[in-house]
């Protein structure tokens, strides 16, 4: 039997040096980066079938190591809404791992009460890319982490500090991995470790690309033919982690009074209004509702809208354009989309009292 496999290696925060960059360098809207970041995951490609690749599941830190010890730690606080300002909101309020790290909804409420303007993103593959939300105004997974946490969770840093601080199996455990107490930094590295986990991979996409002919239907081969070639999904949506991290206008939202401008605001160009961050679509059968305003119910909707080209405005990426597909390969693209779902499990950590 033919293996192909991209062999993954998690670097989290406890790694030191600088990110290694995989942007493409020619995007104007991208920013630099600047100083040394905690290093991203880094990915080592071997060729599949048809040039394809594959992802490994290999390689992951061992439980008792430092960045271990940092995972589990992480993990913990996800889950733990003494996080929030109320005591009742957590990170996996709005990420749940059985959708794919999102919560289903087109708008999530915030720990205050208040909605928030955008659809909570996946997590799946988000510790590949270097500019984080929707708009990329996080530069690295700590910024991010912890700027959501204040935010939607209203955090106090401090109070939150103390109250994991009096809590012994808390405190042991963050003596544990950082030899340091819990405070802003060392709780947002935790989370940070532990986000960084979630991939998409052991889908019957990825046994198909391993050898495994039998794997997927006719039709998921058919739909993939398309996506690389005539729909031209792959131009963004690169394997193998299916995004290119960059930014795109689809027109979604932009017919709207006003219209949110997601990286244009965030530039201050309005070149780039209405572009946001191309999402993984690892998982993808699994995040509905979709694109940055949920406005998408299902996923052959959102296939058909970007195979016809998205919707028209001033700004709208070149790459997108009419495809002219039929009913029969729209399906087949579908079909592809959801031999993207991982065959994994993930158990909800129990929590220090």
């Amino acid at each position: 039997m033919r293996t192909f496999a991209l062999f993954v290696t998690l670097l989290v925060a406890a790694c030191s040096g600088d990110s290694p960059t995989s942007q493409k360098a020619t995007d104007p809207t991208q920013e630099p980066q600047v100083g040394p970041t905690p290093q991203q995951p880094t990915i080592t490609e071997a060729p599949g079938q048809n040039g394809v690749r594959s992802v490994d599941l290999g390689g992951l830190v061992k439980p008792d190591s430092p960045a271990g010890k940092k995972m589990a730690l992480g993990a913990m606080l996800f889950f733990d809404p003494r996080l929030s300002k109320s005591g009742k909101t957590s990170c996996s309020t709005c990420h749940l791992p059985e959708l794919a790290w999102t919560d289903g909804k087109a708008l999530s409420t915030k720990d205050d009460g208040t909605v928030n303007k955008r659809h909570t993103p996946t997590l799946v593959n988000c510790g590949y890319c270097e500019n984080l939300y929707w708009d990329g105004r996080a530069p690295n997974m700590e910024k991010n982490v912890v700027a959501a946490w204040k935010g939607q969770m209203s955090a106090d840093p401090v109070a939150v500090a103390s109250t994991l601080a009096a809590i012994p199996d808390y405190a042991n455990r963050f003596r544990e991995a950082f030899n340091l107490p819990p405070d802003e930094e060392t709780i947002g590295k935790a989370l940070a470790a532990f986000v960084r986990m979630q991939r998409g991979a052991n889908s019957a996409f990825d046994r198909w690309q391993e050898g495994d002919d039998k794997a997927v239907s006719p039709d998921v081969k058919a739909g993939y033919d398309l996506f690389l070639g005539k729909a031209g999904c792959a131009v963004c949506h690169t394997p193998p982690i299916f995004t290119d991290k960059i930014f795109h206008n689809t027109g979604i939202g932009m017919d709207a009074a006003e219209p949110d401008k997601g990286r244009g605001a965030h530039l201050k160009d309005p070149k780039f209004d209405g572009y946001f961050k191309t999402p993984s679509l690892r998982d993808v059968a699994r995040t509905a509702p979709y694109f940055h305003d949920g406005s998408i119910a299902t996923l052959e909707e959102a296939v058909r809208f970007m195979a016809s080209g998205g919707r028209a405005n001033p700004t709208r990426s070149p790459e997108l354009m009419d495809r002219k597909l039929s009913d029969l390969e729209v399906n087949a693209i579908v079909a592809f989309l959801k031999s993207l779902s991982s065959e994994t499990t993930f158990a909800v950590p129990t929590l220090p009292k």
